[in-house]
C-alpha cells in the first residue's frame, strides 16, 4: 500500500477525448492472421476492439483450421486503437493497431497460470507490436523479481531481520529505477506511435516525468490529423502542466453540502489548501485528523481549506464530513472520477492537495502529515 487511491488504470479517460478533429481521420483496413499451437480445429478466435469505457466490442471471428491457423479482418477509424484476440476463451492477446497492418500471431492458446507460465504469444508486423513486446518482457521480468522479493521479505519479517529487509527494499528501488530508465529511453524511439501513448500513460507519472510527457504531447500536437487517443493525452498533459507549482490555480465553483455555490476565488486573501478526497477513500479518511489539526492550528492566521469530494453518493459524503469533523468549506459534483474539477487539476489519485498563496497561486502540492505542518509553520509561524 502506498497510501493513495488511484483511478482505475484505463488506456485514457474518456473525459480527455475531443470530437473536434482538425482533419478527418480516414478508416484503414488491417488483417490479423496466425497460428494457435495448442488449438483444436473449429475452436473460435474473436477479434475485439477496446472502447473508451473499458469494455470491448466484437469485430470479427474465425474458426481454427486443422493446423491451428486463422485469418481475421478489421477496420481502424481513429489512427490508433487497442484490440485483442480472444482465443477459445483461454488466452487473450493484446494488439495495438493504427491501420494498414498485416499482423502475424503465433500463440500458445493456453491460459497463464499463477506463476506467469503459459499464455505466450508473439506478434509481428508492426513497430507498435515490436516495442510492445519489449515493454511487456521488461515488465514480466520485473514482476518475477518482485515475486521473489515478496517471498524473501515475508521470511525476513518473520525473523525480524531488519538488515535483510533493508537489502530487499534497496534491491527493489534500484531495479525500479533501472526499469523506468529503460522505459524513458524507449519512448523517444517510439515517436508518435500508439505504443508510445500506451507506455507513457501506464508507466510514467506526471509528478516525476512531466518533461518526458510534455515532449510526447508536443510531438503529437504536430501530427496531422491528430489521432483520437492522442487528443486526450495532449489535453490531459496540458491540464496537468497548467497546475504546476508557480501557476495560478484554476478557479471553480462547486455546490456545498447545504446546496450553496462556493467559488475557490471567494477564499482569496488567505493561504488555501485544496483537498481532493472522498468518503470511500481509506487513506483520505486516515489523513483527515491531521488536516483537522492543521485547520484548528492555523485558521486564525489566514489559513483555510476547500475540500473537493470525489464522492458520487451525497449521503455518504455528508456523513463523512460530520463524522470526521471537517469544519471547512466543501463542494462536490458527485461524479466520482468524472469530476470536472479533478480533471482540470490533473488529479488521478487521492488524497491530493494543492496549497495556494493569498493570490491564488500554487506554492506546493501533495503535502500531508508533518510536511504540511512544516510548510504552514514556515508560512504562518508557530502557534
Amino acid at each position: 500500500m502506498n497510501g493513495i487511491i488511484r483511478k482505475g488504470l484505463l488506456v485514457f479517460s474518456i473525459g480527455f477525448f475531443s470530437l473536434n478533429a482538425i482533419a478527418q481521420l480516414s478508416p484503414k483496413d488491417f488483417t490479423v492472421s496466425g497460428k494457435v499451437k495448442n488449438g483444436g480445429k473449429g475452436e473460435k478466435v474473436i477479434l475485439m476492439q477496446s472502447t473508451a469505457g473499458g469494455s470491448s466490442v466484437k469485430l470479427d471471428s474465425a474458426l481454427l483450421a486443422a493446423d491451428g491457423s486463422f485469418l481475421l479482418k478489421g477496420v481502424e477509424k481513429d489512427r490508433g486503437t487497442f484490440f485483442s484476440l480472444n482465443i477459445a476463451d483461454r488466452q487473450k492477446v493484446v494488439l495495438l493497431v493504427e491501420g494498414g497492418e498485416n499482423l502475424k500471431v503465433v500463440a500458445d492458446g493456453t491460459s497463464r497460470d499463477s506463476n506467469g507460465k503459459g499464455g505466450g504469444a508473439e506478434v509481428t508486423g508492426s513497430k507498435n507490436m515490436e516495442y510492445y513486446a519489449q515493454v511487456d518482457a521488461l515488465m514480466r521480468n520485473f514482476a518475477a523479481k518482485v515475486t521473489g522479493w515478496n517471498e524473501e521479505y515475508a521470511k525476513a519479517e518473520e525473523k525480524k531481520d531488519s538488515k535483510k529487509i533493508a537489502e530487499i527494499q534497496q534491491s527493489f528501488a534500484k531495479a525500479d529505477q533501472e526499469r523506468l530508465g529503460i522505459i524513458k529511453k524507449l519512448i523517444p524511439e517510439m515517436g508518435t506511435s500508439l505504443v508510445a501513448l500506451f507506455t507513457a500513460n501506464n508507466f510514467l507519472r506526471p509528478e516525476d516525468d512531466l518533461e518526458v510527457l510534455r515532449k510526447l504531447a508536443d510531438d503529437y500536437s504536430k501530427v496531422e490529423p491528430i489521432p483520437t487517443l492522442a487528443k486526450g493525452f495532449i489535453g490531459g498533459i496540458k491540464r496537468i502542466a497548467g497546475v504546476s507549482v508557480g501557476e495560478q490555480a484554476p478557479d471553480f465553483t462547486l455546490t456545498s453540502p447545504d446546496g450553496k455555490s462556493i467559488a475557490l476565488s471567494s477564499l482569496k486573501g488567505k493561504f488555501v489548501l485544496i483537498d481532493f478526497w472522498a468518503s470511500w477513500c481509506g487513506p483520505c479518511r486516515m489523513e483527515n485528523p491531521n488536516v483537522v489539526r492543521m485547520y484548528d492550528k492555523f485558521k486564525d492566521k489566514g489559513f483555510d481549506i476547500f475540500g473537493v469530494s470525489l464522492d458520487d453518493n451525497e449521503k455518504a459524503w455528508k456523513t463523512a464530513i460530520t463524522k470526521d469533523n471537517l469544519k471547512w468549506q466543501h463542494g462536490s459534483e458527485l461524479k466520482k472520477w468524472n469530476s470536472g474539477v479533478a480533471q482540470a487539476y490533473g488529479v488521478n489519485a487521492i488524497p491530493a492537495t494543492f496549497l495556494l498563496d493569498k493570490d491564488g497561486k500554487i506554492i506546493a502540492k501533495n503535502l500531508r502529515g508533518p510536511a504540511l505542518e512544516t510548510k504552514l509553520t514556515e508560512l504562518l509561524g508557530a502557534q
